[in-house]
């Protein structure tokens, strides 16, 4: 078995990323922990937001890296993320907000298989 992706994307979120980078460039993710939109993947400029020793990269989502503090992860390392978009304005900083887009996270339990071939985080 192949190594299984700890996040996803769909192709509505790829399509809004692409419309994203036209405008501003390369781009990051980084989970939410609960401020503002409550736990919601936020997308900056890469490197308008600062991670460090408390942050995990979970892998790269169409081209852009994905983090995620590491003691959420600690609640959330069971579980694939698929980053989605849907209509509806969050309450947050993330770029595709003036869009009347937000990303949204939908997600499911790894199989036991799954587990045992998981992607290794990075330091963030």
């Amino acid at each position: 078995m192949e190594r299984v992706p700890r996040v996803l994307v769909t192709e509505a979120a790829k399509q809004v990323i692409d419309r994203l980078r036209e405008e501003h460039g390369d781009l990051m993710f980084h989970q939410s922990g609960g401020c503002c939109d409550g736990s919601a993947p936020m997308c900056f400029r890469k490197g308008d937001f600062r991670t460090g020793m408390s942050d995990v990269c979970l892998g790269q989502i169409h081209g852009c890296d994905f983090y995620m503090s590491r003691s959420q992860f600690e609640y959330w390392k069971h579980t694939q993320l698929t980053v989605d978009v849907t209509e509806g304005r969050g309450a947050s900083f993330s770029l595709e907000i003036p869009l009347g887009l937000r990303f949204l996270i939908r997600s499911r339990p790894y199989t036991e298989e799954e587990q045992n071939h998981l992607v290794p985080v990075e330091e963030g």
